[in-house]
């Protein structure tokens, strides 16, 4: 089986040729950073309009790359949620629209379903069932994963999630949109131990998130203390330092609760290399493994949704030629496969 991925949830045009026998074909993706650069974050409207002109020609390009005609697709996977709903169209419509034109079927895949199984993608591929962290700038829950579709959200934020946590204190800090990856490589020249933020929601019991009281404790030490570039460098470290110790945390009482030894993160801050480190000693200590995507892999992207949406054509769910966007979309809410 061979599918065509399209990937259009937010700033991100992401298009992708999967074959099950022979793997990944063509992987194209075009971002919005520098259209979104100067309003400091996502503007809807922006990135819808360039999905649509994107689109398209990422399309024919990872065709050619793939060595591959329209009459070599046997399937379309589209992202239908959560996302944006704009953007969401964008991919919806086209996805659609080819499907009905080539007379092959097409399905919806949830753009969180994406990023648990893009660990798939390689080898050594994790076996169910298994703990997921899922972190990203829109997400962050955490999954047991018995198959696919068998899903136990255990907990999620309640408020800002990991990624925008570190993007709205990025920019805090004076640092470009998106200001994470920045924060990230800022922390690295900063001296341990300056600053100390909190641990927000560790000391009660539950799996659930919360990141806002951590960014403005961030806040109120960036307005107390002097604008120099170590002071910055310091803040960012002790900011990271408390974001990852407070996920390894809600990881390893996730474990404990559900008894498994693999753990996978996946989403944008599954790239931050200090997060990796801490959950591999952890994983370690615990005779256990963890899995992540490559890191290309790790922002959204359309080889994810080819994946997914290549296991749900398999078994046969197939979506009928109207089909809505869905901006919001419980991750548990999908069918087992």
């Amino acid at each position: 089986m061979r599918i065509l991925g399209i990937e259009t949830s937010c700033d991100e045009t992401g298009i992708a040729i999967l074959d099950d026998q022979k793997g990944l074909l063509s992987h194209e993706l075009y971002s919005q950073v520098k259209l979104h650069a100067d309003y400091g974050g996502v503007v809807p409207e922006l990135a819808s309009r360039d999905h649509v002109r994107k689109i398209v020609p990422l399309i024919k390009k990872a065709l050619v790359d793939a060595n591959t005609s329209a009459q070599d697709i046997d399937g379309i996977a589209y992202t239908k949620g959560p996302g944006l709903i704009g953007a969401l169209l964008v991919g919806a419509s086209v996805g659609r629209s080819l499907a009905y034109a080539w007379g092959i079927p097409a399905v919806g895949v949830h753009h969180m379903e994406g990023h648990l199984l893009a660990p798939m993608l390689d080898d050594p591929k994790p076996e169910f069932p298994f703990v997921a962290l899922l972190v990203s700038g829109g997400h962050s829950m955490m999954v047991r994963v018995d198959g696919i579709g068998q899903y136990e959200v255990l907990g999620e934020s309640v408020d800002d999630a990991a990624g925008e946590a570190f993007d709205k204190t990025a920019k805090m800090l004076g640092l470009d949109y998106p200001g994470g990856p920045l924060l990230a490589k800022l922390a690295e020249q900063g001296t341990p131990g300056r600053f100390t933020f909190p641990r927000p929601m560790t000391d009660k019991p539950g799996l659930n998130f919360s990141f806002s009281g951590l960014k403005t404790a961030a806040a109120n030490t960036i307005r107390s203390q002097p604008d120099d570039p170590q002071t910055k460098a310091d803040i960012a470290y002790a900011f990271q330092e408390a974001v990852v110790d407070t996920l390894a945390i809600k990881c390893r009482r996730a474990l404990k609760h559900t008894g498994l030894k693999r753990l996978v993160i996946a989403g944008g801050v599954s790239a931050n290399t200090q997060l990796r480190a801490e959950l591999e000693a952890m994983m370690i200590k615990r005779q256990g493994k963890v899995y992540y995507p490559r890191l290309e892999f790790c922002t959204d992207n359309g080889a994810m949704i080819a994946y997914a949406g290549m296991q749900r054509l398999k078994a046969g769910q197939v979506e009928p030629l109207v089909s809505k966007a869905q901006p919001r979309w419980p991750l548990d809410s999908l069918p087992a496969v």
